[in-house]
């Protein structure tokens, strides 16, 4: 084995030994704590906390997670994800980043939409809204994608494209849709065979693929996003627990992943195997894009110090998501830190996923 492998059941008889000296152990305790005492409260019903320091790992499951193979509804690490899909077609030649978005989707053009181009998309620069106005009608009567890129093509534009950041779902859906007007293919089916196949990841799924809604870590809606349908008594058939969100597989946030999965996809660009994209083109895609005075951004991934726990380094990369997800990258101690948990982003601050993660960044320097 190239890599040796400690899966934690317990934190006293893994926390001595020699393989993770490298992870300051005693700092990593402090991230095991956090997420126990969250568990063991009743804050948290399931969390799986994933860490690679080059040769060695630590992956402990809480709560009603009982392996590190648990499947969590990833929210927005799901973008960078189906943008790897997407940009498998760019290193082919199919588009470039400067191309108009209105080459590949005629519709969209006219009140500025004209001169969008492909990297406003992905870097969050487009003038795209985050979600539709029309987000909750669309789920309440279980709309395809399709019907949700129809929307988005006509939702005005907020801004000229390249002038501003705002962080857009949206952008991420027509990114796509462009992918799977290039390939033919649909999104489900693309980032199967360009990404989880390629990678090995063998316990992620775009939509629920071949698993079961069952096989899937339920989330705990009662403080979700509000897009989400958290607070409402009435959003059952469409929240993130609802079998239709489940498998529709939306790019910007329906992938289904485990923690050690998710590291594995990480593991692409900060060691460049060449898996899944060539190493160019995972360096194209943790570099900021974004001009001075704009927030940083690759893309599809956070880019900078920003884009890890506190004490991360700038050449840092990854995401979180609304579900109560964090993973990043950090070239600069060659360590990787995935934290998974049920509890919804803006249920508490500060969120366990967060302490556990800025506690792994510690134990990292």
């Amino acid at each position: 084995m190239t890599r040796r492998k400690f899966i934690q059941s317990g934190v006293a008889a893994g926390l001595g030994t020699p393989v993770l000296a490298a992870l300051q152990p005693e700092r990593l305790a402090a991230a095991v704590e956090a997420l126990s005492r969250a568990t063991a409260q009743g804050q948290i019903a399931a969390a799986v906390m994933h860490v690679v320091q080059r040769d060695a790992t630590f992956t402990r499951a809480f709560g009603k997670a009982q392996t590190e193979h648990a499947m969590f509804l990833l929210g927005s690490i799901s973008k960078p994800m189906n943008v790897t899909a997407l940009m498998a077609l760019f290193e082919r030649g199919a588009f470039k980043l400067a191309d108009p978005v209105r080459k590949f989707i005629p519709q969209f053009q006219g009140g500025g939409r004209d001169q969008v181009t492909m990297q406003h998309l992905l870097t969050h620069v487009s003038g795209l809204p985050d979600q539709l106005a029309t987000n909750d009608d669309l789920r309440r009567k279980h709309a395809p994608l399709a019907e949700f890129v129809e929307h988005a093509i006509r939702t005005p534009l907020q801004f000229a494209p390249g002038t501003k950041y705002q962080y857009s779902s949206m952008a991420i859906l027509l990114a796509t849709r462009v992918a799977e007007l290039i390939s033919g293919t649909d999104i489900l089916t693309l980032v199967d065979r360009t990404v989880f196949q390629p990678l090995k990841m063998r316990h992620s799924a775009q939509g629920l693929g071949r698993f079961k809604l069952e096989d899937m870590v339920p989330c705990q809606t009662d403080r979700a996003a509000p897009e989400a349908g958290g607070g409402d008594p009435n959003a059952k058939n469409w929240d993130w627990n609802s079998p239709y969100w489940r498998k529709l597989g939306a790019p910007w946030g329906g992938t289904h992943a485990s923690a050690p999965d998710v590291a594995r996809f990480l593991a692409e660009f900060l060691n460049e195997t060449g898996a899944a994209l060539k190493p160019e083109t995972a360096r194209l895609m943790v570099r900021n894009h974004n001009p001075p005075g704009l927030t940083p951004r690759g893309l599809a991934l956070n880019v900078g110090a920003l884009a890890g726990s506190k004490g991360c380094s700038e050449k840092t990369f990854g995401h979180t998501g609304s579900t109560g997800t964090i993973a990043w990258a950090d070239p600069a101690t060659q360590t990787i830190c995935v934290v998974l948990t049920s509890l919804p982003a803006r249920a508490v601050t500060p969120h366990p996923r967060d302490l556990a993660a800025n506690a792994v960044a510690a134990a990292a320097r």
